[in-house]
């Protein structure tokens, strides 16, 4: 499928949409020379429609032409337009409206607790979420918060910015880092999500421009799009990642934004670490630029090869604006709901006021197993990666002897593989083909803006050894031939 630019096409008016009714002609010219390219050729157009949909060339509400005009422009029959159009409305990214005609919409994904749901269900596979099972050391933190926080129940149970012993022990893991923190520049969250969210809530204001990674987590862009914020994606190459500093500093100069949001150790998902002179550039250039950097760390312990721990960001260049996000969703549990923001005492105090205004405490229990969690942090973290690297090797090999035309870069660290897909093959075929049978997965596209990113997939390592295996057959077993129609329930993702 070949594509001719918009302002030949003719589609595109004075504010850069199409005009309520799609001209047969002029959307043929659009999509250019129709081929199947080994899948069905309804396929192939349904594909192209769906992309230029995403892309916002065709904004939903606009009426598809009729079927016979469309396969006389494109010179294909009309049982392709039929099956792409139906394809189209399977998917949700059309409709058809009796005695009108097939209108353009946008899918609606399921709610966040709905996915949640889904994944619990019997002989579901859940690789949407990159979040491994609890540590083995959590139980007993548990016990022994139990007994400890007796001595807090007399009081009234609010802890506004975090207990003192807790922010404590968070500042002085930055002090051994070499970033020396005190408990006052420390503002202890429900989670690293809920720490982004206040970061940008605090710091962000609507048409705001936030340079961010590309791809990203996709929470980030959600977030941003709450706050009103526009997000400036900068390419990141795993194999290449001190590149991104050149780029960074182009897309700084050339959209001017306010706020960055980085994950400089094994970003999710393409697992890339920035080294110590990559990030030291990358902190200096973002100062120059007046850039507040919001630097998410939650990550940065999950070193699966032996590499040693970086200093953390901005640590040489003083005075730099930045707000590290750390949590234990990931070194310990998703479950255990802590997390938490560092950066200088009038930013922190800045952040303190939002957080308060939402939500008084967090709850002074998981802060209490937090405390215990970190008394013995290193021999958390020391299980947790040899558990990370095992599964991580197990994936590799299954990936390799099963889906050979699948590649990757072996990460260093982190909780993923992220797959670059065998031509002829979408992220989206693969999502819903695959909820046929059970396993849920997260499009390509959600770890980026537009429609980028759907040549690809991210396979998290951190579900049971038995279930990687199983999620890998399932993907050899469903693509040994041709993409096809898919599950007509759309998977809903919310993605960790």
């Amino acid at each position: 499928m070949k594509f001719s630019p918009l302002w030949q096409s003719g589609l595109m008016t004075s504010v850069g949409k199409l005009p309520t009714e799609l001209d047969a002609g002029a959307l043929a010219l659009l999509l250019g020379t129709v081929e199947g390219d080994g899948q069905p050729l309804y396929r192939a157009l349904s594909d192209a429609l769906r992309r230029i949909i995403a892309d916002g060339s065709i904004g939903a509400g606009n009426r598809l032409p009729p079927e016979r005009a469309l396969s006389a422009a494109l010179g294909v029959s009309r049982v392709t337009v039929t099956s792409a159009y139906k394809a189209l409305r399977g998917q949700g990214w059309a409709e058809a409206i009796h005695g009108a005609g097939t209108f353009v919409s946008i899918p609606v994904e399921e709610t966040s607790w709905g996915t949640m749901m889904r994944s619990e269900s019997p002989g579901v596979l859940d690789f949407v979420n990159a979040a491994p099972e609890a540590s083995p050391f959590l139980a007993a933190a548990y016990a022994a918060a139990l007994t400890t926080v007796n001595s807090a129940l007399a009081g009234h149970g609010y802890a506004p910015s975090g207990t003192t012993a807790l922010r404590t022990a968070i500042a002085a893991r930055y002090t051994e880092r070499g970033l020396p923190t005190t408990s006052d520049q420390i503002v202890v969250t429900s989670g690293a999500g809920d720490a982004t969210h206040l970061a940008f809530e605090t710091f962000a204001r609507p048409g705001d421009r936030v340079l961010v990674e590309h791809p990203t987590y996709p929470g980030v862009v959600e977030a941003l799009e709450s706050a009103g914020a526009l997000a400036v994606p900068v390419p990141l190459d795993a194999s290449e990642p001190d590149a991104f500093v050149d780029d960074a500093d182009r897309a700084a100069r050339q959209s001017a934004p306010t706020l960055a949001y980085l994950m400089p150790d094994f970003s999710n998902p393409s697992g890339a670490r920035m080294t110590a002179a990559g990030r030291r550039r990358l902190a200096a250039t973002m100062a120059r630029h007046g850039i507040l950097t919001v630097v998410d760390e939650v990550a940065a312990d999950l070193a699966l090869d032996g590499m040693p721990m970086l200093e953390p960001f901005g640590v040489p260049t003083p005075g730099t604006a930045t707000i590290s996000i750390g949590s234990l969703s990931k070194s310990v549990w998703g479950g255990l709901r802590v997390g938490w923001v560092r950066s200088d005492r009038e930013l922190v105090a800045r952040m303190a006021r939002t957080y308060a205004r939402r939500q008084l405490s967090v709850s002074v229990l998981e802060q209490a197993v937090a405390l215990h969690v970190l008394a013995r942090y290193d021999d958390v973290l020391a299980a947790r990666r040899t558990w990370l690297r095992g599964q991580r090797d197990l994936l590799v090999s299954h990936m390799r002897a099963e889906l050979p035309e699948w590649t990757f870069r072996v990460p260093d660290g982190g909780l993923s593989l992220w797959c670059s897909l065998p031509d002829g093959i979408t992220s989206d075929d693969v999502v819903r083909r695959a909820a046929t049978r059970n396993l849920l997965l997260a499009r390509g596209t959600r770890f980026g803006t537009g429609y980028a990113f759907d040549d690809r997939l991210r396979l998290p390592f951190t579900r049971p050894a038995a279930e990687l295996g199983a999620a890998v057959r399932v993907l050899a077993e469903t693509f040994s031939g041709a993409a096809g129609d898919g599950h007509p329930v759309e998977p809903a993702e919310l993605v960790v």
